[in-house]
């Protein structure tokens, strides 16, 4: 690991696409545009990490409410009075996995998110990754609303939304 997390920016959006694009294949891409979007939200608190010099690890997250899912490609919408830590994807290249990478992101932002007053860290599990998020403390939780329902399922089968208590 090449230093400490530090916070997403533009100039790092093509090799943010890049990470993505090695972990999910292109069903999961988002563009550059609706990252663009993310990153000059009010409530984005987004996170990247350098290995040897480049980009191999981030965690796209804002601030949001407890049950309130972001669709696929969705924006990071400011909410009045946000509960909520919402990751809404942590991705680690492939050749640098096992090194402490992910670690290393939570670690940097679920203390902050305690010291801004959120009670909750909330996200959705894709492709089979919910016993690793099972493994960092989360629990499957119940989506009520049928919106927020719908955008849950704009992430395919098999996505879970979990959450757990800061």
């Amino acid at each position: 690991m090449t230093g400490a997390p530090r916070a997403l920016t533009p100039a790092d959006l093509p090799a943010l696409l890049a990470v993505q694009r090695a972990c999910y294949g292109d069903a999961y891409v988002e563009s550059a545009e609706v990252f663009a979007r993310r990153l000059a939200s009010p409530v984005n608190c987004s996170l990247v990490l350098e290995h040897e010099g480049r980009v191999a690890a981030y965690l796209a997250a804002y601030h949001s409410l407890l049950g309130k899912v972001t669709p696929l490609h969705g924006d990071f919408d400011a909410v009045p009075a946000p509960d909520t830590l919402y990751l809404h994807d942590m991705a680690v290249l492939p050749a640098c996995a096992g090194r402490g990478l992910a670690r290393a992101l939570l670690t940097r932002l679920l203390p902050r998110a305690r010291a801004a007053g959120l009670l909750h860290t909330a996200l959705v599990s894709v492709q089979g990754s919910q016993t690793y998020w099972a493994r960092q403390g989360y629990a499957a939780h119940p989506v009520q609303d049928a919106a927020q329902r719908r955008h849950l399922d704009s992430y395919g089968a098999g996505a879970v939304y979990m959450a757990q208590a800061l």
